[in-house]
């Protein structure tokens, strides 16, 4: 299929907003290494439109103060938005739970600075 939007980041948001309308949205910003991945920081966001683009993310990102090359985003319930109290709630567990298993990042909707969809997979030790 091909992308109707500049970023595989738009494309996601505009899927996502038509499949459960608005919706509360956790994200964690990362800095990702050649082995590693580091949380940086985190936020909640109430999406209430479709019309927000990658660059307008971007800079609303960049007052979070933290140098990150990709950002992980997280449904905060499946039923769509939630209350700030439950968002708090529901992003301070996720974010203890990733700094103890970084493969919960497997689980988000992970894109680089630029947009573009990430994988994450574990590497293995041999």
């Amino acid at each position: 299929m091909t992308p109707k939007y500049e970023t595989d980041f738009d494309d996601w948001l505009v899927e996502t907003f038509a499949k459960v309308g608005s919706f509360t949205m956790l994200i964690v910003l990362v800095d990702v290494g050649e082995t590693t991945v580091t949380p940086l920081a985190s936020s909640y966001l109430h999406i209430v439109g479709d019309e927000t683009r990658w660059p307008e993310m971007v800079e609303m990102l960049s007052g979070a103060g933290a140098k990150w090359n990709a950002a992980a985003f997280y449904q905060a319930d499946r039923v769509g938005l939630i209350e700030d109290s439950t968002a708090k709630q529901r992003l301070a567990s996720l974010t203890h739970h990733l700094n103890g298993d970084r493969s919960l990042l497997a689980h988000s909707d992970f894109f680089n600075a630029g947009g573009l969809r990430l994988k994450i997979e574990e590497v293995r030790k041999h």
